[in-house]
């Protein structure tokens, strides 16, 4: 998919905007992985402090995909480090949002994914298996459903009810 500007993006489509079809997440997100500028459809988890869900969903095909993980905003334990960076990044995940932490960040900054997340935190999550995949998520009071369009680069996040292009 061809790189898209979000402020181009935003520029161009401010009635969307309006309307709440693009909605822009909150500037609380840090970069990590070597690709800064990432799109693609989303997928969804949705779990707290518990990264199994984040792992199932990385371990399957991405196909140019962006996986949303809405782990409650937590900063108490890290959702994601390098080895689940390197396994998305290996089944063609083009990004990945934490609404959390992660950890590993020289490990993630190798990897040719681009990640977002709120913090880094060394401590590992649990491993129980509890949440939710595919599900309508919130992150930083933004609805984010499965099936929508995500892009991301250094000014920001966009999140579309469609596919965007240029006009």
């Amino acid at each position: 998919m061809a790189k898209l500007a979000t402020t181009d993006l935003c520029d161009e489509h401010m009635n969307e905007i309006a309307t709440g079809n693009i909605r822009i997440l909150p500037p609380t997100f840090r970069s990590f992985g070597k690709s800064h500028h990432f799109s693609g459809q989303i997928e969804t988890v949705k779990v707290f402090e518990d990264n199994v869900l984040v792992r199932n969903a990385l371990e399957r095909d991405g196909e140019g995909k962006v996986l949303v993980v809405d782990g409650g905003g937590s900063l108490r334990c890290a959702l994601l480090g390098g080895n689940l960076a390197a396994i998305g990044q290996n089944h063609g995940w083009a990004g990945i949002i934490v609404n959390g932490c992660v950890r590993d960040v020289d490990e993630i900054n190798e990897c040719e994914i681009g990640v977002r997340a709120l913090a880094s935190h060394p401590l590992k999550s649990s491993k129980k298996g509890e949440g939710s995949t595919n599900v309508v998520v919130s992150v930083g009071g933004v609805r984010i459903a499965p099936g929508e369009w995500c892009y991301v680069d250094n000014d920001g996040i966009i999140i579309s009810d469609k596919r965007l292009s240029k006009l």
